[in-house]
């Protein structure tokens, strides 16, 4: 064979896993032009050659719910995700996009995020380029900086509405002619390439000021419309992270109107109301039944979070907690030390509910650090345990040792998903799609980049809840079925040459550690990858055994064309 016969790149002996869920094969798998080239046994010679004894390949996992759309305008490789075996993310999730956005809504926007989604007002004033308004010409500026992975876009909800609106989309329900208005700017999104419309009718997602993201605004006349508006060009996912008062009879109705999937997020499960969620998926099964396609989406990872009461995110879903979500900074500490605000917390945590994060699982909220010396011997113990100590409440020892320490005690709370029996199921219900990474968000509070790592490794691997090929295929086929991804999730000759390389045996990941690389050196937690080998991009290898690599330029590409 000539050199020109050469492909670019083969990986010999490994155990390919497919992404459609059958078992693995021993065989080579030759890349050439950035698509696989050939699978099979003894292919011919390559330029570079891999030897894969005793390895997985697999597709590359497809991160479905990110929040990377300030920081890709700053970092093109959305780190850490390549590093942590993903080619391709899904950014703008539960509407809490940075587009549309006109000039005079850019603070606000940054604002909002700050509240909603963690993230850094410091970082995103120094690191966010703003050479757009439109959502496509946020795209085209995407596209025109160059992507280190393969990324898809939502039009977001709550964008959309304040580019209508301005200020009033956080206060009021919309006229006729402004749902129409923002209907056009959905139409004009989907024919740029959005992968569909994103929003969010949850109580805890709270923007500037403690006041309702604009997306829980909008009743249900405005999302059925801007769900027929997304349909019309013939593709689309609706997906909407849910709130209490969102039935799943309603969005099957959305469903039926727009003739598209349907992603219902975040199902996870609470042991203080431990059947909720598992009512959910059955009343989603019973959507599909029907002939309606509807999925809950759900993770493979317990929801923990750090947190300091100068921003309580656990807290902030309690309706009780919102005069302390709305106050001044000079106010805060006035508002935690009053005795009817705490009694009114105390009783709105007496009513669990599904969808709020925190219902009183004082057991599962642990003090991190302490600022005063004399409180070290509080860390790493439970609120439960110390207020039982001092005779007081968990929520009055809790705020009392913030006060006392300027608000700056660190805890952490460890939140849902915290029973591994109940999550298996969840893993393994029909009609559950794994994601929820939230990966680009909440970087002071907790990172789930590696939940793909953490579904091969602790699940499928260490737990056997589902199989090794069964996990491969939640992670990368089924998830480019669903939102209709041509020519990737799979192992197959002609599609894209995404990739993951790994050591079945270790794969997984590290425990967090808080890093400060984000612009302005603002800090962030992250973690390791564990058993990876490598990790391919359109055929370009941009991760291997040390992390992501460097100079590997821009291979990803941007997902603008879906299938129906």
């Amino acid at each position: 064979m000539t050199g020109v016969d050469m492909f670019e790149r083969v990986i010999r002996g490994a155990q390919l896993i497919d992404g459609t869920g059958m078992e693995p094969i021993h065989a080579d798998l030759a890349v050439s032009a950035g698509r696989i080239a050939a699978i099979g046994k003894n292919l011919g010679p390559g330029h570079q050659e891999i030897a894969a004894d005793g390895l997985v390949l697999a597709p590359g996992i497809i991160d479905s719910h990110t929040h990377y759309d300030a920081q890709l305008t700053w970092d093109s490789s959305a780190d850490p995700s390549p590093a942590l075996g993903v080619s391709s993310v899904l950014i703008g999730n539960c509407g809490f996009t940075i587009a549309p956005c006109r000039v005079r809504d850019r603070r606000r926007t940054m604002a909002n995020l700050v509240k909603v989604e963690g993230m850094s007002m410091a970082a995103m004033e120094a690191g966010v380029r703003w050479n757009f308004e439109t959502f496509p010409e946020y795209l085209d500026m995407l596209e025109a900086r160059g992507l280190g992975l393969n990324v898809g876009a939502f039009c977001g909800h709550s964008s959309v509405r304040t580019w209508v609106m301005g200020d009033q989309a956080h206060e009021r329900a919309a006229t006729a002619s402004e749902i129409s208005a923002m209907a056009a700017v959905v139409r004009e999104a989907m024919a740029a390439g959005a992968v569909g419309f994103a929003t969010s009718t949850s109580a805890s997602h709270n923007g500037e000021g403690g006041y309702p993201m604009p997306s829980r605004l909008a009743g249900q006349e405005e999302l059925l419309a801007l769900a027929k508006a997304m349909s019309e060009g013939g593709h689309g996912v609706f997906m909407l992270t849910k709130g209490a008062e969102t039935s799943i009879g309603f969005l099957e109705n959305l469903a039926a109107l727009s003739g598209r999937p349907v992603m219902i997020a975040a199902l996870l499960h609470n042991s203080t109301r431990p059947d909720a969620v598992f009512e959910d998926l059955e009343a989603i099964s019973a959507a599909v039944g029907r002939g309606h396609e509807l999925y809950g989406q759900v993770s493979c990872c317990p929801l923990s979070m750090d947190f300091s009461l100068r921003s309580p995110y656990p807290f902030e879903g309690i309706s009780a907690w919102q005069p302390a979500l709305r106050a001044e900074a000079n106010q805060l500490p006035v508002i935690l030390g009053d005795p009817q605000f705490r009694g009114a917390v105390k009783a709105d945590l007496e009513h669990p509910q599904a969808v709020r994060l925190f219902n009183g699982q004082w057991r599962h909220l642990k003090v991190v650090e302490t600022v005063l010396e004399r409180h070290r011997h509080y860390e790493g113990r439970n609120v439960e345990e110390l207020a039982a100590a001092a005779n007081e409440h968990p929520l009055d020892w809790m705020l009392n040792l913030g006060l006392e320490e300027n608000l700056g005690t660190r805890f952490v709370a460890e939140l849902l998903n915290s029973d591994e029996t109940a999550v298996a199921r969840l893993l393994n219900h029909p009609q559950s799609a794994i994601a929820l990474s939230d990966a680009g968000a909440h970087l002071t509070f907790f990172c789930d980049a590696g939940f793909g790592l953490q579904l091969l490794g602790h699940w499928a691997r260490d737990r056997a809840v589902l199989s090794l090929a069964t996990a491969v295929r939640r992670l990368s086929g089924q998830v480019a079925d669903i939102y209709r991804i041509p020519q990737r999730g799979y192992l197959q000759v002609g599609y894209w040459a995404d990739l993951l390389l790994f050591d079945p045996h270790t794969v997984g990941r590290s425990d967090n550690q808080r890093v400060f690389d984000l612009p302005g050196g603002e800090p962030r937690l992250t973690h390791q990858a564990r058993g990876v080998v490598g990790v391919w991009v359109n055929g370009k290898q941009v991760a291997d055994g040390n992390g992501c690599l460097p100079g590997t330029g821009a291979p990803g590409r941007l997902l603008r064309a879906f299938g129906a």
